[in-house]
């Protein structure tokens, strides 16, 4: 955050509560003109700072009652295999979260399933036919006890 001064952060907090205030509301919070603000939330977003706006859907809502934590060990750690594997999970619509990890797994994913079958359904047609998967290791959340959206500034 070195090139970012106190109005820039101003702005990424604000826009982190409410990324859909206008930005004559924004401008009026962080104290420039709607102009001035515009210029800001431009630059901001061409150097990636910010990289996107989104809605945040709620998983219940959507009939999501299940978040799993699976751990994939792969065959090998060869660019190929990596490059393979990580195309074909992105397909995989239930798979929220793919880091690849250091440490005794090669992935950890963030899975969210209607219910066990669901989950099921997932783990057989989408986790099982990933390519190079050696291991698969799920763990189902109990509760759920912060999940946030917005980084500290």
């Amino acid at each position: 955050m070195g090139n970012l001064d106190t109005i820039d952060l101003a702005i990424m907090r604000t826009l982190q509560d409410n990324g859909r205030i206008s930005n004559a509301d924004l401008a009026q919070r962080v104290g420039l003109s709607p102009s001035a603000c515009s210029r800001r939330l431009d630059i901001l977003e061409k150097n990636g700072t910010i990289s996107g706006y989104h809605a945040r859907l709620s998983n219940k809502a959507l009939d999501y009652k299940m978040m799993v934590i699976v751990h994939i060990s792969l065959s090998g750690q060869f660019a190929k295999t990596l490059a393979e594997f990580e195309a074909a999970v992105k397909l995989c619509p239930n798979v929220l979260v793919c880091y690849l990890m250091s440490g005794e797994y090669d992935y950890i994913l963030r899975v969210a399933a209607k219910d066990l079958e669901d989950y099921e359904r997932i783990h057989r047609d989408w986790l099982s036919a990933l390519p190079h998967v050696v291991k698969i290791n799920s763990s189902f959340a109990l509760r759920e006890i912060i999940d946030r959206p917005n980084v500290g500034l």
